[in-house]
């Protein structure tokens, strides 16, 4: 973004930024062994000739999740898009890799996307990533009132209604955070072997991203958590809540999933055949 241009929603005038944190390799998912060797052929061709063919780092290891290929597209370049595309939407801060920032700066070049301000070093944790996210938006010179939402890279079926609620949460209550009603019975366990706790599945959320903040609320928050030490906090809902602050919010959606697992994946491309049949508009 050249400019700073105003937006206005009712009476405020504020700025929309949206932080993707990309910076994590993924614990729970092995991408090559599933991936089909035309999709790996292409994360190579779209990430450029510094890429390892097949997608592959020098040493082996899986290509992240964040940049793999599903019919035809890489998964961060799905998630990114609707963010693009939003129109209340003025710019995006990625934290990414830092061995993957070269590629995925290529990758945007080529796909012709016009919001991203910066690409900054994700960091050991999400936590961290989202941190370096959000200081690069403040070095941008933001205000108090503006609206930052916070994503993970590895949700390509999002929607606008996502986008625009945690945008309006955000601008009424100072955060928005959306979830799904828990179908299923919830039991706690140590183990992972036995549980004598179960919980009231009626009073139980799953998180979904994008999570809408006031930019205020949200530095606050992590001003505070780097005085305690504290940068393990799985989302910044959490990071909330464990400083004594209640978070709005909002329905999400069953279809906003978050890529982790080889069913994730299958998910994702079923999406895509059904969007095809449907001749709606795929990322």
């Amino acid at each position: 973004m050249n400019e700073r241009k105003t937006v206005r929603f009712g009476p405020a005038a504020y700025m929309v930024y949206t932080v993707i944190f990309a910076g994590g390799v993924g614990r729970r998912m092995s991408v090559n062994a599933d991936t089909s060797e035309t999709e790996n052929r292409m994360i190579g061709s779209t990430a450029g000739s510094g890429m390892p063919k097949g997608g592959a780092e020098p040493d082996g290891a899986s290509t992240p999740k964040q940049f793999l290929v599903v019919n035809g597209s890489p998964i961060i370049l799905r998630t990114l898009r609707y963010f693009e595309e939003h129109p209340q939407v003025d710019g995006i801060v990625v934290a990414c890799l830092p061995d993957w920032i070269p590629r995925f700066r290529e990758m945007l070049r080529r796909s012709g996307m016009k919001k991203v301000m910066a690409v900054v070093p994700g960091g050991e944790t999400g936590y961290l990533s989202i941190h370096n996210g959000l200081m690069e938006v403040q070095r941008l010179g933001v205000s108090d009132d503006d609206v930052v939402l916070i994503c993970d890279g590895v949700r390509p079926i999002l929607t606008e209604r996502l986008i625009s609620e945690a945008i309006a949460g955000a601008e009424e209550y100072g955060s928005a955070v959306p979830v799904m009603p828990s179908i299923d019975s919830l039991l706690f366990s140590e183990d992972g072997e036995t549980s004598s706790m179960s919980y009231d599945r009626n009073r139980m959320f799953i998180t979904q991203a994008p999570q809408g903040y006031r930019m205020k609320k949200i530095l606050r928050a992590h001003e505070e958590a780097e005085k305690r030490g504290w940068h393990d906090a799985v989302s910044s809902s959490e990071l909330l809540i464990g400083l004594g602050e209640p978070v709005h919010l909002f329905r999400g959606e069953r279809s906003n999933i978050k890529i982790t697992t080889q069913e994730d994946l299958e998910l994702l491309r079923a999406d895509d055949l059904y969007r095809k049949r449907d001749g709606s508009t795929g990322r």
